[in-house]
């Protein structure tokens, strides 16, 4: 079987895998967010907190959930790792920096999974579970609640109440990221992911000395961080390193993971909206734009441009070759189309195209299908964006689920789109023109423009991956880009529930004759138009500085 064939069939196993969990999938998280149950041990959690998981709250007091929620956690995650020399079960390790564990810290919380460090040579096991672990799984809830108060304020009409945070976030978590990670851990572990507390040992012979690992949690890690779209690895070598990923099925499982929960929400918000088709439009916008990233990728990554891409059938320069380019393409697309990070090859040494597609999935807001919560949100905004545009080429005032977009509506969205380009290019451009950021490139040219262009798309847009090649443990990288990985977080946040709150205190209005249609192909095409133009207006002169110009060259 040639690799071209492989890496179609492993797309094609990998979409009916997707089909098979969407419908139950989305049903199940509509159901989540809509009970007025309250199991047990979700009571004991509200009362240890001091909740009312049955007081409504209005956007500013979810914000404020959201918010003191988020702080908290950074704050705690951030003395865990300053106090780690201290703690038992550290392995040895010593406390980590201060601009480090900050990094760390507002990382893991803000759903990003940014590493400047290596994993297995700094982090101890209690650092790697009661930290990092946890952050996998709440700040994957805090994204799933900010989605569903959004949906909310389309379904629910003058009331601008938005649900509860807390039962949200509890719910998000006992229900439905904890079930599954079970689920998926046992597979993981079946596959050969390995699941100890073992401490440093040696794992064989080598020329000129031993090499030692680490043991650790790492099946129950792995599968969480691919679930809530987190990315962080136990190991530096992230979902390349046998021990988080050894088999070609492990691979296609990670993918899996990482893409069911954002693809099945939007049957989860055509649920709650009282339309599935429009939950249908919104996924076969996400499906046009997935698949076309990774057939290009495919494409250029299986293309032959020498001898040497001949002998070996493509670029597989960077890459396991128990995956080979077709499974590390597909992981590539889907792991920088979500907010994930994860890696399972070195995107440093792909091909100047394929290095710019992974840098563009990010760019388009990781939407398609985007990270746990924040990619249905952020399709959502530019929807509203795209009936905008529909509004102004006919004359008519815009109109998206029943609700009409006024001025309110377009500047909170506008604001939305704003925010984290203008982190990434206002950090690119400040990092390129002070000398001691420069130093940490490890090219010079388009490639290490690219390094440093690539660092803050992931940093200010959650996703976590790096590039490679760049020095980012330094000062001025740890600060920055936690910095960005906070403000890229948040902020949109901010923009999200107030859109949310503005839009539950409609009244809804009736459909006529004039009404676009946003639920047909038509308005799917137009969205994905939308989308494309927006990040090619915003980002084309910067990728034709880095990835564009290598791949041009070579």
């Amino acid at each position: 079987m040639s690799p071209v064939t492989a890496g179609v069939l492993q797309l094609l196993a990998l979409i009916a895998a997707l089909a098979l969990a969407y419908r139950p999938l989305g049903d199940h998280m509509a159901r989540v967010y809509s009970s007025e149950k309250h199991y047990r041990p979700e009571k004991w959690i509200y009362k240890a907190i001091g909740a009312d998981p049955s007081a409504e709250m209005r956007w500013p007091a979810y914000l404020r959930a959201v918010l003191a929620f988020s702080a908290v956690g950074v704050l705690f995650l951030y003395l865990l790792q300053r106090l780690q020399g201290v703690l038992p079960g550290s392995l040895g390790f010593v406390s980590i920096d201060p601009d480090q564990a900050f990094n760390t810290a507002a990382s893991f919380v803000a759903n990003t999974n940014w590493q400047s460090y290596y994993g297995e040579q700094a982090m101890g096991h209690v650092v790697q579970t009661g930290g990092l672990a946890v952050q996998n799984f709440v700040s994957a809830a805090v994204g799933m609640a900010v989605a569903v108060a959004l949906v909310r304020g389309f379904a629910r009409s003058r009331t601008g109440e938005l649900g509860n945070f807390w039962a949200d976030l509890v719910r998000g978590t006992v229900r439905i990221l904890l079930p599954l990670a079970v689920i998926g851990a046992l597979v993981l572990v079946a596959c050969g992911v390995i699941q100890n507390f073992a401490g440093i040992h040696e794992v064989g012979q080598f020329t000129g000395g031993t090499q030692q690992w680490n043991g650790g949690a790492v099946a129950s890690q792995e599968v969480i961080k691919e679930l809530g779209t987190n990315g962080g690895g136990y190991f530096n070598a992230n979902s390349a390193h046998p021990f988080e990923n050894p088999t070609p099925f492990s691979n296609l499982f990670e993918v899996f993971l990482i893409l069911v929960i954002p693809f099945a929400l939007t049957r989860t918000f055509g649920r709650m909206v009282g339309s599935l088709r429009q939950g249908y439009a919104i996924l076969a916008t996400m499906g046009v734009i997935w698949l076309g990233f990774t057939a290009l990728m495919m494409w250029t990554e299986f293309a032959h441009h020498g001898p040497a891409f001949d002998v070996v059938g493509g670029a597989m320069e960077g890459k396991e070759t128990r995956f080979g380019i077709g499974g590390s393409s597909i992981f590539a697309v889907a792991t920088t189309l979500t907010s994930t990070g994860a890696v399972n090859s070195f995107h440093s040494s792909y091909t100047g195209f394929g290095g710019g597609i992974t840098m563009l999935g990010m760019q388009l807001g990781e939407i398609a299908p985007g990270g746990v919560g924040s990619g249905l949100y952020g399709m959502l905004i530019m929807a509203i964006i795209a009936v905008f545009i529909a509004g102004l080429m006919v004359g008519r005032t815009p109109e998206y689920l029943g609700k009409k977009i006024g001025t309110r509506e377009i500047k909170l969205a506008a604001c939305y789109i704003l925010i984290t380009p203008a982190l990434v290019l206002c950090f690119t451009a400040a990092a390129m023109a002070l000398p001691t950021p420069g130093s940490s490139m490890t090219n010079t040219g388009a490639h290490g423009f690219s390094e440093i262009l690539y660092a803050y798309t992931s940093g200010a847009n959650n996703n976590g991956s790096a590039f490679a090649g760049l020095n980012a443990d330094t000062q001025w990288f740890n600060s920055t880009i936690g910095i960005a990985m906070l403000l890229g977080r948040f902020l949109p946040m901010v923009f999200v529930l107030a859109l949310a709150g503005s839009l539950a205190e409609q009244r809804p209005v009736p459909e006529t004759a004039g009404t676009l249609r946003t639920d047909r192909p038509l308005y799917a095409g137009l969205l994905v138009g939308t989308i494309t133009i927006i990040t090619g207006l915003t980002y084309f002169p910067a990728l034709a500085l880095g990835p564009l110009a290598e791949g041009l060259a070579a």
